[in-house]
């Protein structure tokens, strides 16, 4: 009866704001009359992401999802008109509709439109946003806009005016999110014609990612020719990206109207483009010369896909490419069909099959996590009286405090409190690597997001409106620091730095046939776990206790104790699970904590704090960037007698874990090569940037991509492929490492004699040769590289760990242990080696949560020494156990377990005992340069192809075969998600993920927008994990081996493969030799470095011109061997497209 009520508009009431939802057309029209300035929300993409984030407030905003007319669609023989307010994700089902209806050659601009549908947004967005929505926002960026301007296409608009027809073209986008509707009007529909008789349509893209990323330039081009001839009748070209709002290149059609469309026309056409679409360097979102040179490249393939229609339609006889059997030579990533291979180890033939060890068993935590049942720190429920917690943070890079203004803080309502440092009634500052770090600014700032002081408040909202009006007074400081070439010329470091060195450097270096110097630098990522800073301080109310639930690493109760002046033993940390790491959440998750239980020690009330990902990139820092200097000395065939590498990390404004950083650089510098005479020098730069800290790998992805771009640089300067010059100065035997530790290199040259196998290494790289030569826009690399990653903390007191079993009476078993599950499977290990010693099913065994209250003195889970640790103070409680339990075994040796365990409750045997592994002694002296700081190493070998798009430096990964040595591992299944995971981490590393900061250090990228990590379209096409076989490792339990870290390195090999694919580029351009190309090898990077003719042609742009220096035409060479890779090229372009979608 409800269903046939007729609807009322309905109307909602907040503190601030009132959300208004109509229901007919004529009510949308009153309303926007009467409030011009209210925003129009459907989806709310747009003016919900504006509101939370960047503080934007609408008093009224109106929701016109029930106004029927907005959802209206048209079908007529001239084209469609499809309501304002349908979602992007019915446009897009529209349209694939009327593909398959309608004859093919009127369908081009509805190709077009599906192809950029298919890289805006993801589905969830493409879901709920509309396509009216997407009109008016105008976006400077926008995908769909060039394309329907270009189109011809017609919004349909009403007022109280009346309705009129608006054309989509470059009148219509007048500035920044701009548009020439007037404030009043309702957009009702947009209607899109059909293609006409000789009319065509494309659009291209190019992103930061192949999916749910904006685009650096995007554009819409429409040529229709003369019926029967090549002649321009018609040409409209729009871009994205490349100013305020959409742009018409109105001039450079006019050039080409009327003229046969031939590469004379089209050369013409891009010099007339320089002209007409210019960018200044201080362009919003920089990358000028890339996007520039981008809008060239995209129009050179809507040329050639233009001569290839003309050659189809026999229009113009001067086309001969010749391409028949075309479609049968095209390359195409077409689809999201991927190859993915991992093969398991085999359990010892005669182990029992009840035992779960060396078994690929789930994840105990997969199912809760996948249907959202797992409880994370911020689905704890929410407590009587419980306060939130806002950070806030320094707005200057270097700067005195003045002053700190809480009152007008004070009086918003709902604010109970500010927490300053004066509030601090213990230490107020933390110590790591032996520098203080003080907890709450109190003298000066050092970086934009240093946190200077808290707010409480009953809400989240009331706090972060309580933030906003806190009132810092601030003196600059002169001088600030943000680069490592600054910290050099400053002298601005945090001591010691570090040295090491063997063999005779300098002596070497006369000695041998070749030198050269390069350098390489990797900028920081972003530990983007998916659950932010979490934590819940709850004061018990007796005896000064604190119960702390939070998302960490390391269990921080000596440091809430510390901060508060209380006994540890008043501080019971508990961690349940942790969405996430990386090693970003050891050192600032405890300055975080400390500050939550500092507002709940004095307001007596529990209190909440969850970062927003905006503030936690602001202030959590990221993995260490690094310059990387090297001059290697080697001889004519490869072998390499002397390098001297020189590390300079930018720590940011606190010393955090950078000293320890820069020293496992310089013990990891070798990699997997002896080199003979080999020196490192590492420092750690202090600047104004907010504090880098620990990351997945500790230092050692920054250590060995200077050495392998050393090895590249070595090979490019004898012609060789690198593989060679990897395999001449590979360890081979027993040898001693630079600091003088003993290790086999057997399953090291095992791990890549198998990989080179296993990826038919030789056949495929003879395959890229000739595909390189047979093509000229696209190029495809390869690259193999290995590792050898040391296992465990070289300081040894932290390889220790406890655990607490218990055993109830019903048969259950309890374990507890001091490692964190972060979705590395610990707790599943933990279970297979609690199940193999007590001889029980794990259906028997509960892992519970973290609990300083339970096992104290826990150490980091970290250095991939996780389950080497606690496993083995499992294995050692669980032992003590079945030991206590044989006698009762021996009096009744047909009972059950269950009976066993009841009959020694009986006999009063205890059921519980605590486990206890002292770890290795590992040091590490750096005054004699000499230690064992690890237990042993894990090794591996990755081998990647990649194919690079040279015109916009968009690359895909072919296949990657990865093997890996992790001796027998405890569960395989965990571990080559381990394997797979660091892979696609580390690609993200090499060739995506990019932070950027301001000339003032504040940092932009703050956010998924703005910040790109892989998604699934990066997974590579084949990816194949074998394990080695046959691997044995007396140094850890169960024979097994850490693996956390050590595959994130190998992502380089994406790296490595780009850029054998940019050299093969360069070549064609007449250029040989080594060539820089930093990390990450982003589009941009990869674009520039490829020195294609557009990209070089930009640049001479902007080179003074003289007579005898005139910029010169593009052209295409004539010559048969150039046409013969145009023939690929056309499909390789053509279908580059398909790609994207």
């Amino acid at each position: 009866m409800a269903e046939t009520e007729p609807q009322v508009s309905q109307l909602f009431r907040g503190d601030r704001m009132v959300w208004v939802s109509p229901v007919s057309l004529e009510e949308l029209i009153q309303l926007k009359t009467s409030h011009p300035q209210a925003p129009l929300v459907m989806g709310n993409t747009n003016i919900g992401p504006d509101i939370k984030f960047k503080g934007a407030w609408h008093p009224i905003i109106i929701s016109p999802t029930r106004v029927q007319e907005l959802f209206k669609v048209t079908k007529t023989p001239q084209g469609v008109c499809i309501g304002a307010g349908c979602s992007l994700s019915v446009v897009k089902a529209l349209l694939e509709g009327l593909v398959q209806e309608i004859p093919e050659e009127k369908t081009e601009i509805y190709r077009s439109l599906l192809q950029q549908l298919g890289n805006l947004g993801g589905q969830q967005i493409r879901n709920v946003a509309t396509i009216g929505g997407n009109i008016v926002s105008a976006y400077p960026n926008s995908d769909l806009n060039p394309v329907f301007a270009a189109g011809n296409c017609i919004l349909n608009v009403a007022s109280k005016r009346g309705r009129q027809e608006i054309l989509l073209n470059k009148d219509f986008f007048v500035g920044f999110g701009k548009t020439s509707l007037k404030p009043d009007e309702v957009v009702l529909s947009v209607f899109i014609p059909v293609s006409r008789q000789g009319e065509f349509m494309r659009a291209f893209r190019q992103a930061p990612r192949k999916e749910n990323a904006l685009a650096t330039v995007t554009t819409g081009m429409r040529v229709m020719f003369t019926e029967g001839s090549s002649v321009v009748k018609e040409l409209s070209i729009y871009y994205g990206g490349v100013g305020p709002c959409t742009v018409s290149a109105t001039k450079t059609c006019a050039a080409v109207i009327g003229r046969k469309w031939d590469e004379q026309t089209l050369s013409e056409a891009y010099t007339q483009l320089l002209d007409e679409i210019s960018l200044s360097p201080s362009h919003p979102g920089g990358q000028v010369e890339f996007r520039r040179s981008l809008t060239l490249s995209l129009l050179f393939k809507f040329n050639l896909q233009m001569l290839h229609k003309l050659w189809e339609m026999c229009l113009d006889p001067s086309i001969t490419f010749g391409l028949i059997g075309l479609e049968t030579n095209m390359v195409t990533f077409s689809g999201c069909h991927k190859n993915v291979w991992f093969f398991f180890q085999a359990v010892v033939k005669d182990q029992s099959g009840d035992d779960p060890v060396g078994r690929p068993i789930m994840h105990r935590s997969a199912i809760s996590q996948a249907t959202g049942e797992a409880v994370y720190c911020d689905d704890i429920p929410k407590m009587e009286g419980e306060l939130h917690l806002v950070l806030v943070t320094s707005t200057r890079p270097h700067a005195k405090i003045l002053d700190i203004d809480i009152s007008e803080a004070l009086q918003v309502p709902g604010v109970v409190d500010v927490i300053t440092s004066k509030d601090i009634p213990g230490k107020k500052f933390r110590t790591f690597t032996g520098i203080d770090e003080d907890i709450l600014a109190q003298n000066e700032v050092s970086c934009v997001g240093h946190m200077v002081c808290a707010v409480v408040a009953d809400t989240r909202n009331q706090a972060k409106r309580g933030a906003a009006v806190v009132k810092i007074g601030y003196e600059d400081l002169p001088g600030p620091v943000f680069t490592v070439e600054e910290a050099i010329e400053k002298q601005s470091f945090f001591l010691p730095k570090r040295m090491i060195e063997q063999g005779n450097v300098d002596e070497a270096f006369d000695k041998v046939d070749h030198i050269y110097e390069g350098a390489i630098r990797l900028g920081g990522q972003e530990h983007f776990y998916m659950e932010t800073q979490s934590m819940v301080v709850v004061p018990s109310g007796e005896e000064r206790e604190l119960k702390v639930y939070l998302s960490c690493q390391h269990p921080t109760y000596e440091s809430i104790a510390e901060t508060l002046g209380i006994p540890s033993n008043r501080v019971s940390c508990h961690v349940k699970r942790v969405g996430g790491a990386f090693g970003g959440k050891v050192t600032k998750t405890s300055i975080i904590a400390c500050i939550t239980s500092v507002a709940a020690w004095k307001t007596g009330r529990a209190v909440r704090c969850v970062l927003e990902r905006g503030e936690d990139m602001l202030i959590t820092g990221a993995r260490h960037p690094v310059l990387g200097k090297h001059k290697v000395g080697f001889m004519n065939n490869g072998r390499i007698m002397a390098a001297d590498l020189h590390y300079y990390a930018n720590s940011g404004n606190t010393a955090d874990e950078s000293l320890l950083v820069i020293e496992k650089i310089l013990l990891h510098l070798d990699n997997a090569y002896n080199v003979p005479n080999l020196r490192g020098r590492s420092v750690a730069c202090k600047t104004n940037l907010p504090s880098n800290t620990a990351f997945r790998g500790f230092g050692v992805p920054q250590s060995m991509l200077v050495t392998e771009n050393m090895i590249n640089d070595v090979a490019m300067m004898l012609g060789c492929n690198a593989e060679e010059i990897r395999e001449i100065n590979m360890y081979k035997e027993v040898s001693l490492t630079h600091y003088k530790f003993e290790f086999d290199p057997k399953n090291l040259l095992r791990c890549w004699d198998e990989c080179k196998e296993k990826s038919d290494y030789d056949r495929r790289r003879k395959s890229i040769g000739q595909f390189n030569q047979q093509n000229r826009w696209k190029k495809r690399g390869m690259a193999t590289i290995p590792i050898k990653y040391g296992i465990a903390f070289s300081d040894g007191f932290l390889n220790q760990a406890a655990s607490l079993v218990h055993i109830y009476k019903d048969g259950s078993v309890l374990v507890s242990h001091g490692g964190t599950e972060m979705g590395q499977g610990i707790h599943t290990k933990m279970q297979q080696v609690a199940s193999r010693e007590l001889h029980i099913p794990a259906s028997l065994i509960h892992i519970t949560e973290t609990n300083t209250s339970a096992v104290p003195n826990t150490c980091p889970s970290a250095a991939s020494f996780g389950t080497d640790a606690n496993g083995m103070a499992v294995k050692d409680a669980c032992e003590t156990l079945y030991q206590r339990l044989e006698p009762v075994r021996k009096q009744n040796p047909e009972g059950t377990w269950q009976i066993w365990v009841n009959s020694a409750f009986i006999q009063k045997i205890s059921l519980s005992a605590t486990g206890y592994y002292r770890g290795h002694d590992l040091h590490m002296d750096w005054e004699k340069q000499e230690g064992q700081p690890y237990a042993y190493y894990t090794y591996g070998a990755c081998c990647s192809e990649v194919e690079v798009d040279c015109l916009t430096g968009d690359y895909r990964t072919v296949r990657t075969d990865i093997v890996m040595d992790i001796g027998r591992s405890i569960n395989p299944s965990v571990d080559i998600g381990q394997i797979e995971g660091a892979f696609i981490q580390g690609l993200g590393l090499y060739t995506m993920e990019e932070l950027k900061f301001s000339p003032s250090g504040v940092l932009y990228t703050r956010g998924p927008s703005q910040y790109k990590i892989p998604a699934v379209c990066d997974i590579p096409l084949q990816f194949n994990v074998y394990l080695l076989s046959g691997s044995d490792n007396p140094h850890a339990i169960y024979s097994s081996k850490g693996i956390g870290e050590p595959v994130l390195f190998l992502g380089s090999s994406v790296f490595f493969a780009i850029k054998d694919a940019v050299a093969a580029s360069r070549v064609e351009a007449g250029m040989v030799g080594p060539f820089t190309l930093d990390s990450p090898a982003t589009p941009e990077r990869t674009c520039l470095a490829c020195n294609t003719p557009f990209t070089q042609k930009v640049r001479r742009y902007h080179q003074p011109v003289s007579s005898c220096s005139l910029p010169q035409p593009i052209t295409l060479d004539p010559n048969p061997s150039m046409f013969a890779k145009l023939n690929m090229e056309f499909s390789c372009c053509f279908h580059l497209t398909d790609l994207q979608t």
